[in-house]
């Protein structure tokens, strides 16, 4: 499954839809929030397949300047050190993601014309020509994770693409991209298969939580947006920007609902959405509301915490 941070993201981006449509039946909103976590999984998946693609392009390449009608001595003995590196190939043969990739249907085909742009952009990074002047192979996982998240994930024409692709893909890159670092890093030399972030179906700790979160953020709106926009000051809520009440209300009932989480983790995860999907000065205002209502909350008994939720360091 999606970590807790890309969750509360979903959810948010669940809730966010959900205002907007006027009166819409939450449970249509929460059948798209599990429909937004499988997309995500596919843009997963069709970016690690990426991989696989380069190295093809890399050995078509070397064939190429072998084959010339006058190779010179630099084409001929071409390395084939980024082919070869292990963490490359593990990723371009991996029978997990290759059944991924035809359980869902993705692939690279027809984007010959985007790949070879992509390969250039890999084969003149700084990053590549450094490793490539000192192939150790127990860096290169960190040189492809660097190579994604400086070159790849960044590229115009990448984007144009996931935007023919699916609406929501573009929306969903930073997700994604978060998810196949975090894949590139955790490859150790010596693996002999890709450790691939697991999208469960099933009834789990994870599902449950998205659900619950989802469902307890609709349900408990209108006491939630009064007792926010009472320690508002000088704020009404028609002011208050419709994303800084929606992750204060998820806030207020992820507080409330999950006694492991402790409040300072749910304060913080809150304040690090407010960043990417927010205004410049929302962190302050919701960090100062929260602050606020967290703490009468505490004095009430509303906020009650167990175990790991009562660690505040």
């Amino acid at each position: 499954m999606l970590n807790r941070r890309h969750l509360r993201i979903k959810a948010f981006q669940a809730l966010y839809a959900h205002a907007q449509s006027a009166g819409g039946l939450p449970s249509k909103t929460q059948k798209e929030l599990f429909l937004g976590v499988e997309r995500t999984y596919d843009l997963y998946t069709q970016l690690l397949l990426l991989f696989g693609e380069l190295r093809r392009s890399a050995d078509e390449r070397i064939e190429e300047r072998k084959n010339k009608r006058l190779p010179t001595a630099s084409d001929l003995s071409a390395s084939r050190a980024f082919v070869d590196m292990p963490a490359l190939v593990l990723l371009a043969e991996s029978p997990r993601l290759l059944a991924e990739s035809e359980k869902r249907k993705l692939g690279w085909m027809g984007q010959r014309e985007l790949l070879a742009q992509l390969y250039k952009l890999v084969e003149q990074s700084p990053e590549y020509i450094a490793w490539m002047a000192d192939p150790k192979p127990a860096d290169g996982s960190q040189v492809l994770a660097l190579l994604f998240a400086e070159h790849l994930v960044q590229n115009e024409g990448l984007h144009e693409y996931f935007e023919q692709k699916s609406i929501h893909w573009l929306e969903d890159l930073d997700l994604a991209a978060t998810m196949v670092v975090r894949t590139l890093e955790g490859i150790k030399q010596g693996d002999n298969e890709l450790s691939l972030t697991e999208l469960d179906h099933g009834t789990t700790e994870e599902r449950e939580f998205v659900t619950a979160l989802f469902n307890e953020t609709v349900a408990n709106e209108a006491a939630d947006e009064k007792a926010i926009s009472e320690r508002a000051a000088n704020w009404d809520a028609d002011r208050i920007a419709l994303s800084d009440m929606l992750l204060m209300r998820m806030a207020l009932n992820e507080a409330r609902s999950f006694d492991l989480i402790p409040v300072k983790v749910t304060m913080n995860e809150y304040i690090e959405i407010a960043k990417a999907y927010s205004t410049p000065k929302s962190t302050l205002f919701i960090n100062g509301v929260l602050d606020k209502l967290f703490a009468e909350m505490k004095q009430a008994g509303t906020i009650r915490k167990v175990g790991r939720g009562l660690l505040e360091s």
